[in-house]
């Protein structure tokens, strides 16, 4: 057993042996059907914090030949007959999959945040990860592997080893991305970094499965883009691994009704995540608030609102514009396939919002091709970004602000004539059994809330609400630029008229 080649299972253990454990072993079944085949090469991407390392772990756990796991997943899924499944052939399959292959294959498993959780470490990450790991085949593999003789680093051990004794390799490899996110800027090392994969994986016999997860899909650099041969399962096309990373919302109705914790207010802080059909929870945001009995906005702990404020405040083609309608409970549609796989290549508002679903502040939608905010608990960090962002002087981004505060009593509101600077006539409706009023909003800018109000009357704004019996008040706002002040008039209608 060693730490590279052939690892023990120390941290699948700690994650099963937790107390809010969620089985997701039936990953397994799909990386057993793909052994040795054109699928073998698997790139899962998804935010921070949504399961990546501990299902790294658990493929590590179950496949190396480095230890023995059997307790482990006695109980799990992936070790149990489905006397439901209807096709019994398939099912007997895959029962003797699971019991053929527990630790029965030559693992390398790396983090490469290991190597790189410094700026220091950009210039020699890539040969030292494969110094560690070569030391460590040596000693698995000595009489045959000649290190001195070989000037091809990794690969070439690794095909020697192949050579001599035809045995083939798993790779697990976690946090693959992490270069695009230290070096943001470093297109030379990210380069080098490529090249080192596509010589570790295309074309190379000793591969039986190669798993990598990390935030980002794999970054396309021309003729660099030669690891192409592996299979992505993104946030936005997760095919059909959705259901393995986060939680399902069945999986967290068991967990509340087994730690009496309100699933419906569990469902509105961290519910929203779409993954193709499937709804996802944020996992580490769940396990807290199921620990601790508070919800609360925990994985957002992990970032801080300024890396969103960075991004949301390059205000490309309408991009602020987005966010406000966002805020407001709005979808913005994008087209996701532009964009580049990192973390400096934006030419347009569809980049920006890629990235931020890519990271986790938004979801999409595939069916639609849209992207909004999922939860409560992204909500918060949005709006702490426009506020301190200076958004401040826009008057509907404050009010798409204040609706976002009082969601729970007001319906979307409805923008009747956007405009591209934000000044707009807002309509607010409370949701059913809301004991609140409409508001029917105008704003005005550099000019006089007294006109605002006489402009609702005398283009009878009103007449849009004529079949509204409950209370309705007209609310004109403007905003002098010269002297940085709002003034406002509220008005009873029909008690103005």
């Amino acid at each position: 057993m060693g730490l590279y080649v052939n690892p023990g299972n120390r941290q699948f253990k700690e994650a099963v042996n937790s107390p809010v454990y969620v089985d997701k072993s039936g990953l397994i079944d799909y990386t057993n059907s793909v052994l040795n085949t054109q699928r073998k090469n698997i790139c899962v991407s998804r935010p921070r914090r949504f399961g990546k390392s501990m299902a790294a772990d658990m493929l590590s756990a179950y496949y190396s030949k480095g230890c023995d796991s059997r307790e482990l997943f006695a109980d799990l899924d992936v070790s149990k007959q489905h006397k439901t499944v209807s096709d019994m052939v398939r099912e007997t399959r895959r029962i003797n999959a699971y019991k053929s292959n527990l630790n029965q294959h030559n693992v390398i498993r790396f983090d490469v945040q290991r190597f790189l959780f410094d700026e220091s470490h950009i210039s020699v990450f890539i040969k030292r990860i494969q110094d560690v790991i070569i030391r460590e085949l040596e000693a698995e593999f000595e009489e045959y592997v000649d290190c001195a003789q070989d000037s091809y680093g990794l690969p070439g051990v690794l095909e020697q080893i192949y050579a001599h004794t035809g045995e083939e390799f798993i790779f697990i490899i976690d946090e693959w991305d992490c270069v695009f996110r230290l070096a943001k800027e470093n297109t030379e090392v990210q380069k080098k970094y490529l090249d080192f994969l596509r010589g570790l994986f295309k074309g190379s016999e000793y591969v039986k499965l190669a798993y990598m997860t990390g935030i980002f899909p794999i970054k396309k650099y021309g003729e660099h883009s030669a690891i192409n041969v592996f299979d992505e399962y993104s946030v936005t096309d997760p095919r059909n691994l959705s259901e393995y990373f986060g939680f399902t919302e069945k999986e967290v109705q068991e967990q509340c009704r087994k730690y009496d914790v309100d699933f419906a207010e569990m469902a509105r802080w961290y519910d929203g995540y779409q993954m193709g059909d499937t709804h996802i929870y944020n996992p580490k945001s769940v396990v807290d608030a199921l620990t601790w009995k508070k919800f609360k906005s925990y994985w957002t702990g992990t970032e801080t609102y300024e890396a969103l404020k960075v991004y949301i405040e390059r205000n490309f083609d309408g991009l602020r514009e987005a966010v406000m309608e966002m805020l407001g409970g709005g979808q913005c549609r994008i087209d996701p396939t532009i964009f580049q796989n990192d973390m400096t290549t934006f030419y347009t508002k569809d980049d920006v919002l890629t990235l931020l679903v890519h990271l986790g502040y938004l979801t999409y939608d595939e069916r639609n091709s849209t992207v909004f905010i999922p939860n409560q608990e992204i909500e918060q960090e949005f709006l702490r970004a426009v506020k301190v962002g200076g958004w401040g002087s826009s008057m509907a981004c404050a009010l798409y602000v204040a609706y976002a505060s009082a969601r729970a009593y007001y319906a979307k509101p409805v923008r009747e004539f956007p405009s591209g600077r934000g000044f707009a006539d807002v309509v607010y409706l409370p949701k059913k059994n809301a004991d609140c009023p409409a508001l029917l909003i105008e704003l005005k800018w550099n000019k006089s809330a007294e006109g605002a109000v006489r402009q609702i009357k005398d283009k009878k704004y009103m007449d849009w609400l004529k079949s509204y019996t409950g209370e309705i008040l007209l609310v004109a706002i403007n905003y002098d630029k010269k002297k940085d002040i709002h003034t406002c008039i509220i008005e009873k209608y029909p008690d103005c008229i």
